[in-house]
């Protein structure tokens, strides 16, 4: 089973409010059918439809004291999941 991890983002809560569609980040490997798998299997809802995004991973500097300390953001995949009219997710109920 992949991991999928809520975004919880100004966007992503008026994007779900607006239409029933939650954003996950899934692992870069995961397909479709997976990501449709995950979400309904960890939440209980049917999902009509699974949109993903790829983003690739972003260079990284900042100057201190010390020199230049270079690094890299990891690439990661986002999951826009459409459910079925009359579902809900809750990712606050587990606070």
């Amino acid at each position: 089973m992949i991991d999928i991890i809520p975004i919880v983002t100004e966007k992503a809560n008026a994007i779900s409010q607006a239409g029933g569609r939650y954003t996950f980040r899934v692992s870069p490997e995961a397909n479709k059918f997976q990501i449709k798998d995950a979400v309904e299997k960890t939440y209980g809802v049917k999902v009509l439809e699974v949109n993903t995004m790829n983003y690739s991973g972003k260079r990284k500097q900042r100057y201190t004291r010390t020199g230049i300390l270079r690094g890299k953001q990891s690439a990661f995949k986002k999951a826009v999941v459409t459910i079925a009219e009359g579902d809900t997710i809750d990712f606050y109920s587990n606070l």
